[in-house]
C-alpha cells in the first residue's frame, strides 16, 4: 500500500519508491531514461508474486534482463538470498535500480546491454533468466527468441517473461509452446493495486 503522503508502495516486504519521492525526483534531475526505463512497470509485480508463491532455490543466481529499476530482481535478493544481476540497455536506469537497493538493504549487480549482446559466455553461470514487460514491440520477439535458445545452451535453468499480454508477448508465448512445451500461467494480484496478466514459464530441455 501507499504511505499517507504517497510517495512509496510498501509491499512484499519491500519499499518502492514512486516518481514523486523526493530521492527519485532528484535522480531524474540528472538521469533521463531514454528507454522507457522513467518508471517501474507494473509486471515486476507478477514475478515478485510468482517466486513469493512458488519459491526458490537459496542464493539462486538470477539474471533480469531489460531490468529497469529491477524490482523484481531486488525481491529475490531480498527474500529469497539469490545473486542478482540487473540487465539493461540505458545506462540512465541503474541510479535508480541502485536506490531502490540501497533502499531494501541488498546489493544488486547490473549490465548494459541489449538482448542480443548477451552472449553465452556472459549467461553462463545464471539459473534463472527473467523479465516483466520486455516483449511489447514485434521487432524484439526474434531477438527474445534467440537470446532465450542462447541461455539455455548457456545452461539457464528456467526462464520466465511476465506481461499484461501484448501481442507480441503472445506471439513468443506460441512459439515456445510449441518447441518447448512452455507453461503460460495466468496471474492477478489485487495489492498493491489490481493487475493481471501471464507469464511465460520455460524450463530447461536438459
Amino acid at each position: 500500500m501507499a504511505n499517507k503522503y504517497n510517495t512509496e508502495i510498501r509491499a512484499y516486504g519491500m519499499r518502492v519508491l514512486l516518481s514523486r519521492h523526493p530521492e527519485v525526483r532528484r535522480l531524474k534531475r540528472d538521469n533521463i531514461p531514454s528507454s522507457h526505463g522513467n518508471k517501474f512497470w507494473t509486471s515486476s509485480w507478477g514475478l515478485i508474486d510468482y517466486f513469493k508463491r512458488r519459491g526458490m532455490k537459496q542464493g539462486s543466481r538470477i539474471m533480469e534482463v531489460g531490468c529497469g529499476w529491477g524490482l523484481a530482481g531486488i525481491y529475490c535478493a531480498k527474500k529469497h538470498g539469490a545473486v542478482v544481476t540487473g540487465v539493461d540497455i540505458d545506462p540512465d536506469v541503474f541510479p535508480f535500480l541502485k536506490l531502490h537497493a540501497e533502499v531494501n538493504k541488498v546489493e544488486i549487480a547490473f549490465m548494459r546491454k541489449d538482448f542480443n549482446g548477451l552472449t553465452g559466455r556472459l549467461l553462463t553461470n545464471t539459473d534463472i533468466l527473467m523479465g516483466a514487460d520486455i516483449c511489447f514491440w514485434d521487432g524484439m520477439v526474434d531477438q527474445l527468441r534467440l537470446l532465450i535458445r542462447r541461455a539455455f545452451r548457456a545452461g539457464v535453468k528456467l526462464v520466465l517473461i511476465a506481461d499484461p499480454v501484448r501481442s507480441p508477448f503472445e506471439e513468443l508465448c506460441d512459439y515456445f509452446v510449441e518447441k518447448m512445451d512452455a507453461e503460460i500461467p495466468d496471474w492477478s494480484i489485487k495489492r498493491p493495486r489490481h493487475i493481471q496478466g501471464q507469464i511465460l514459464k520455460i524450463t530447461s530441455p536438459t
